[in-house]
């Protein structure tokens, strides 16, 4: 009784650091100390359950240490090794690892009660557990399968191991572009509807495990069509909804084991990860089901056929030379290039003659939500000058220059007109600026595959390059002024 207080006391206060890991996740200030209340709540649920599983049996000292040591051996690896690009693969990664996590614990409890013939009788319990185990499986299996999809179609592709390389020292490269023909919604929903008609066949025959490995390959191969049609203008969505339904798995499967910190921590993650979810939705004025069922960006790449003379950095240091106001707006390139750092000492410059900057910062910059804010921070920019779109767009009218670093669909005229991808979606106002000034490679289309208007306009200047490269060279312009 003592060790059963002991345990649920050790529960409570991890769920207590969640909750407040996740109330200072909510500002761009404290979320570092959220993050690490996060971490801490995680450990010591770790360390309790072990701790417990000891007591009781069920697993010895030698393989609990080993399962801390490997696990804490690939976090620090894969913490230190990826980069700030690649931090939304990253996260889908970590998303379908949860989910995965949740599917095994919820196979391996199913699979031990029918070896012990531990199966409840017909009634209450047997229906609560296996569901509760049956969804846990569903959406654990679409989370992981989903997940690398998803981790996939960020990166690009995958490498096949094995394979001979090219001139570039590259393997081959398999990648997942956007496919979702009308007929591909029924598949899905046939796919659905035959999950949990396998739910119902495990409540019915419960020793027969051939329903609980077709669950997971129906499960599994739901999460690849799930994301496969989705483009990447809509990809935030995505990310942060396998986030939610990461945390939904482990909740299911904290019933099913009896874990109460699971089932706290699970319904958290859950709940955040949709609110997420529709707000990331409401950015692209898209609604879910829109998002699930319907192809948005990604398809075919447009041709440009048209051309825009580039301008050199001293032309656009003179430009900026004199102005009052002027707005940063950053994209993905700008996390490709590295350039956050190079932008921070071109704001820095202009601040010291009394210029007036700020960021303006779209909901879904990036391949994730918060990439820029992330990126920023880490080059120290003032949190005060990150602005949210709606208010930095009615700031836009007055501002002097604007300056788009790596950033394309969420700067796109083209939104306003309600066709095509990026059709309705909310976007910040560049083009009612003064001035604009983009750095980016060439006129290529953005990840939604549209052209992009505001690249041609007179009022627009382009310098083509890298991103950290050209602001280096634009730095070095207006410092010799």
């Amino acid at each position: 009784m003592v060790d059963a207080v002991v345990w649920d006391i050790g529960y409570l206060v991890s769920a207590a650091l969640f909750i407040l890991g996740i109330k200072k996740l909510s500002s761009p200030k404290t979320a570092p100390q959220g993050n690490r209340l996060g971490a801490y709540g995680m450990l010591l649920a770790v360390l309790v359950t072990m701790a417990k599983m000891h007591s009781e049996g069920i697993i010895g000292i030698e393989l609990i240490a080993g399962g801390l040591a490997v696990g804490t051996i690939i976090g620090v690896w894969m913490a230190t090794k990826v980069e700030m690009t690649g931090m939304p693969e990253l996260v889908a990664l970590f998303n379908g690892f949860g989910g995965g996590a949740s599917a095994l614990v919820g196979l391996s409890e199913v699979l031990k009660r029918i070896h012990e013939s531990e199966i409840p009788e017909p009634g209450v319990e047997l229906y609560a557990t296996w569901i509760a185990i049956g969804l846990s499986g569903l959406v654990g299996w679409l989370t992981l399968t989903g997940s690398l999809m998803a981790m996939g179609k960020l990166k690009g592709g995958f490498y096949i191991p094995l394979t001979k390389k090219d001139d570039r020292g590259r393997r081959k490269w398999v990648n997942f572009p956007t496919w979702g023909p009308p007929w591909l919604n029924f598949v899905k929903c046939g796919l659905l509807a035959g999950s949990f008609a396998l739910i119902w066949l495990t409540i019915q025959e419960p020793e027969n495990t051939d329903y609980i490995y077709a669950l997971a390959g129906a499960s599994g191969l739901l999460g690849v069509l799930f994301v496969l049609p989705i483009g990447g203008a809509d990809m935030p969505v995505v990310v942060s909804l396998l986030n939610s339904m990461s945390g939904i798995a482990a909740a299911f499967t904290g019933f099913v084991i009896g874990n109460n910190v699971l089932i706290i921590a699970g319904s958290m993650v859950g709940a955040a990860g949709l609110i997420l979810t529709f707000i990331m939705c409401k950015a692209m004025n898209r609604t879910l089901p829109a998002v699930l069922f319907k192809s948005f960006g990604g398809g075919g790449k447009e041709t440009v056929t048209r051309t825009k003379v580039g301008s050199d950095p001293e032309e656009v240091a003179m430009v900026c030379d004199g102005i009052s106001k002027c707005v940063i707006i950053p994209g993905y390139g700008m996390a490709v290039s590295q350039a956050q750092h190079a932008v921070k000492e071109f704001a820095d410059l202009l601040e010291a003659q009394d210029v007036e900057v700020s960021y303006g910062i779209h909901p879904v910059a990036g391949r994730m939500p918060g990439h820029m804010n992330v990126l920023l921070a880490e080059a120290n920019v003032p949190y005060e000058q990150l602005i949210e779109m709606d208010e930095i767009n009615s700031e836009l009218p007055e501002c002097d220059v604007a300056l788009v670093i790596g950033a394309n669909d969420t700067v796109n005229p083209v939104a306003r007109s309600g066709e095509g991808p990026l059709g309705g979606m909310p976007i910040i106002d560049a083009d009612k600026a003064g001035v604009v000034v983009i750095i980016k490679r060439s006129l290529s289309v953005g990840y939604a595959g549209v052209d992009n208007d505001l690249f041609f306009e007179d009022k627009t200047m382009m310098l083509f390059g890298d991103g950290k490269k050209m602001m280096n060279e634009l730095n070095a312009a207006f410092k010799d002024l």
